[in-house]
């Protein structure tokens, strides 16, 4: 019950401070690239929610903890926060006063591309149970080099840059779309303090770093 509580207060929290965030500066709800999403955000995290408390409940548990442990990690975190507060600021007032034409077209790929992002982002949720969102090495924690592991060490991370910068072009925002552009440079910082970390503190994962060569872009880095 405390895990249900927890998840459900945690969902409809960041779903009323996204609505504010994007309809406030827009100054009107009849915002469709802001309703589209909304939708495409918060109905699948919300199904893949129910799935995990009903089937990887430990896994859920560890997805809520946000509390970062590492001083870089934590400034990775606020900075990251920054980057969504004034990507969603400047989104909404680009609707209101008309700043960008994002095409249609471009705003459909952009939804597409984004719930193939959390199909992805899914399965390396299924493939890892040690998913945690704080950079930590767990109790009896094992290397994970098999499906998407084996191709590039961090996935997940590969997942959320795309559904990222996918987020301002579904709100139809180019000025939006500039600010999230510093998103990747913040994940590239995450990524070297969370690979020291791994490489100091989990068996196997210097060994994993020589078999599986990229980090997130296969052949590019």
């Amino acid at each position: 019950m405390k895990l249900l509580l927890n998840g459900l207060t945690k969902f409809l929290i960041g779903l009323l401070l996204v609505g504010v965030l994007i309809f406030l500066p827009a100054g009107t709800f009849n915002y469709i690239g802001g309703w589209t999403f909304v939708a495409l955000l918060f109905i699948p995290m919300l199904i893949m929610g129910v799935v995990m408390f009903i089937k990887a409940p430990d896994l859920l548990k560890k997805r809520l903890q946000s509390k970062e442990k590492e001083d870089t990690q934590k400034g990775v975190v606020a900075f990251s926060a920054l980057i969504f507060l004034g990507g969603f600021i400047v989104a909404g007032l680009d609707f209101r006063f008309g700043w960008s034409n994002v095409p249609t077209t471009v705003q459909i790929i952009a939804s597409a591309l984004f719930l193939a992002s959390y199909a992805l982002y899914a399965e390396v949720m299924r493939e890892n149970a040690y998913l945690s969102r704080t950079i930590e090495v767990q109790e009896n924690q094992k290397v994970i080099d098999t499906g998407l592991y084996g191709i590039v060490r961090h996935p997940m991370y590969m997942a959320t840059i795309l559904l990222f910068l996918m987020i301002p072009l579904i709100l139809g925002s180019w000025f939006a779309f500039v600010i999230f552009l510093a998103y990747p440079l913040i994940i590239a910082l995450r990524i070297k303090n969370e690979e020291q970390v791994l490489s100091e503190q989990l068996d196997g994962y210097r060994e994993y770093k020589q078999k599986v060569k990229y980090k997130i872009i296969p052949f590019v880095w």
